[in-house]
């Protein structure tokens, strides 16, 4: 079993959600790890808080997002986070939250979280132009593909299976 280190850092650089996720495998979408309820996560240096829930995350390959998929009670089945395209390396995945979230909830309700703070964080962090365009297209695609399109719609189920 292959655990991971799961790196989110803001733009300045600043140490932003991190855990360690266990290796489930890789398919079309991207690499894929699972944490069963019960694991720790941290924002930061904040207390380490424990999930209720299992869960997996997608990392696409040269794509601008991660997405994570929540089992039951958790009211957030689907969570994307824009970020820069992950870097992966054999023990540790890094990437850069660009703040925009597009959520799914268990309900079937859905949103775009944070569209203000990416907009302060352009000005404060000085995000380049292209940065801009290629975080906001991610998020313009996944409030279409979140909906519609695999592996969000069945995919991650079998990978939720592997953990729970």
């Amino acid at each position: 079993m292959r655990n991971v280190r799961v790196v989110y850092r803001k733009y300045d650089g600043k140490l932003h959600w991190h855990q360690w996720m266990r290796y489930l495998g890789e398919d079309q979408y991207g690499v894929w790890l699972g944490a069963p309820a019960g694991a720790i996560a941290q924002r930061g240096d904040e207390p380490e808080i424990t999930m209720p829930a299992a869960c997996v995350q997608l990392f696409p390959r040269d794509k601008w997002f991660t997405a994570s998929f929540n089992d039951v009670p958790q009211k957030t089945l689907i969570y994307c986070d824009v970020t820069t395209p992950v870097t992966f390396g054999d023990e540790e995945f890094t990437m850069v939250d660009l703040d925009l979230d597009v959520v799914k909830r268990r309900d079937g309700t859905f949103y775009v979280d944070d569209e203000d703070e990416f907009a302060e964080h352009q000005v404060k962090y000085g995000y380049p132009a292209d940065v801009v365009r290629a975080a906001q297209a991610s998020c313009d695609w996944l409030v279409a593909a979140v909906m519609t399109e695999e592996p969000f719609l069945t995919t991650y189920k079998k990978y939720l299976d592997q953990v729970r």
